[in-house]
């Protein structure tokens, strides 16, 4: 059973606003958020084999700032298509993944990633859901079990943790 772990990019920095959107850099707590992430992501068994990152600035720079904290280096992808890509984009997606990659972790934007990852919680009631359900903050993690690649959003994911930079001091 494979895992998926999505990581919403690290706080953003608004210090120029004539900036594009896409070319947005992280603004110093997501440098500092980004790591502790990593960290946490890295001393997990089912840290990421696969990862796969929107090409926006601010994604970018959060795997940056993950990648080193991690015992092994994943495979990476950069896609433009997961820039503030709806649920329906990611789960396509994903369901494209070769089925024996044991764990896939998307870095990439709200609303589409928090909406993913209520949509694919289905028992809002564990303790879990009900923090993801609040808030999806920036740097946050949710970490799912799923029956298949093929089968995400049709079969039961298992909601395993959602987990905030806060939570980790």
């Amino acid at each position: 059973m494979p895992h998926l772990l999505l990581l919403r990019h690290a706080k953003s920095s608004w210090d120029a606003p004539a900036l594009n959107d896409f070319d947005r850099p992280l603004a110093d707590r997501g440098r500092r958020a980004a790591p502790v992430m990593g960290s946490f992501i890295g001393a997990k068994p089912w840290r990421p084999a696969l990862v796969l990152c929107s090409s926006a600035v601010r994604a970018r720079e959060t795997l940056d700032l993950v990648l080193p904290k991690l015992p092994v280096e994943p495979s990476l992808r950069y896609l433009k298509s997961l820039y503030l890509a709806p649920p329906s984009r990611m789960i396509a997606l994903l369901r494209q993944q070769a089925p024996e990659v044991a764990s896939i972790m998307v870095v990439a934007h709200n609303p589409g990633m928090e909406n993913l990852a209520l949509r694919l919680a289905k028992d809002a009631t564990t303790p879990a859901a009900r923090r993801m359900a609040e808030k999806f903050p920036t740097a946050a993690l949710a970490h799912f079990k799923l029956p298949s690649w093929r089968s995400l959003g049709e079969e039961e994911a298992a909601l395993k943790d959602f987990i905030r930079p806060r939570d980790l001091g």
